[in-house]
């Protein structure tokens, strides 16, 4: 099992384009000698706890997109209440295999198989042993990141930031907004530009996708405000490229085109799955090499 106390390393990846979702075969778990390996992924929201079991050479679902809602309060132990829930569902449906290792991103500053900061969940979980918790529970190896770098992470090596070199951000829009940096090809990892102040508070209390709900704005009149927090990115990092993850992926053709950067945006190749894509990578690395640590990956062009 992955040992809980190994921090995670700053792995390197890349990106680029607009693409459907990723497909969702429906066969079950893989016959022993199958040659591509699979994973866990399990993502940890705001309001929603989503997993699936993913094709690690594909980059794609192989199973559903397993969902609940997130409970309130969401602490820790009932958080795992719900993992556990979901992926039973998986298992019950021949999608799990004996040992098959998972990943979990969670909203927050990640080291040590711990969170040092808890954005939109409970704040018991912060220092709390965490990738031991979810191990123990789940009596498999499994291993934690910050949701938004293993959502990053799936797009660079499967998804819009392929083969893209220089400085990539991606965002991600849902409860609040994650980030993910790249410079050329490696992770600066548990970045959580969502906090940089705007208006005097967090930028995503102000600019998530629920912050919008929640403030009744129109899309025109909410991207005027999300252009200044751009502007204010590019100010501070100059990313060639911007790729916008999360829910908020789903519905990018509502107001892409009041959208104004300096560097190009292009929504997620995996939209809202790359969470998913990302955990279960995370999971199948560490298992690989007995440790908790994700090794770079080489830069790679199409």
């Amino acid at each position: 099992m992955a040992d809980p106390t190994t921090s995670i390393a700053e792995p390197a990846y890349l990106a680029g384009a607009v693409v459907p979702a990723p497909a969702m075969s429906t066969s079950p778990a893989q016959e022993v000698g199958d040659a591509a390996p699979r994973a866990i992924g399990i993502d940890i929201g705001g309001t929603g706890v989503k997993a699936g079991v993913v094709d690690l050479e594909l980059g794609e679902l192989v199973s559903p997109r397993v969902r609940r809602p997130t409970p309130q309060p969401s602490t820790p132990d009932a958080v795992l209440d719900v993992i556990a829930v979901v992926i039973d569902e998986l298992i019950e449906g021949g999608w799990v295999t004996y040992g098959m290792p998972a990943g979990c991103g969670l909203p927050g500053v990640v080291k040590f198989g711990r969170l040092t900061t808890a954005a939109n969940i409970d704040p018991d979980w912060v220092n709390a042993p965490v990738q031991q918790m979810l191990a123990d529970r789940l009596g498999r190896p499994v291993v934690i990141g910050n949701d938004a770098d293993v959502a990053g992470m799936a797009e660079l090596l499967f998804g819009a930031a392929r083969g893209e070199m220089g400085t990539v951000l991606m965002l991600t829009l849902g409860t609040g907004i994650g980030s993910a940096l790249f410079v050329d090809g490696r992770l600066v990892p548990n970045t959580e530009l969502g906090h940089l102040q705007f208006h005097g508070k967090d930028a995503e209390k102000l600019l998530s996708a629920t912050a919008r709900e929640r403030r009744k704005l129109s899309w025109k009149i909410w991207a005027k405000d999300f252009n200044e927090y751009l502007a204010q990115i590019e100010l501070y990092f100059g990313p060639d490229l911007i790729i916008v993850g999360g829910g908020g992926s789903k519905v990018y053709a509502k107001y892409m085109g009041y959208l104004t950067t300096r560097a190009p945006i292009v929504t997620a190749r995996l939209l809202n799955s790359a969470g998913i894509v990302g955990a279960a990578m995370l999971g199948q690395a560490a298992a690989e090499q007995g440790t908790a640590s994700l090794p770079a990956v080489e830069s790679t062009t199409d």
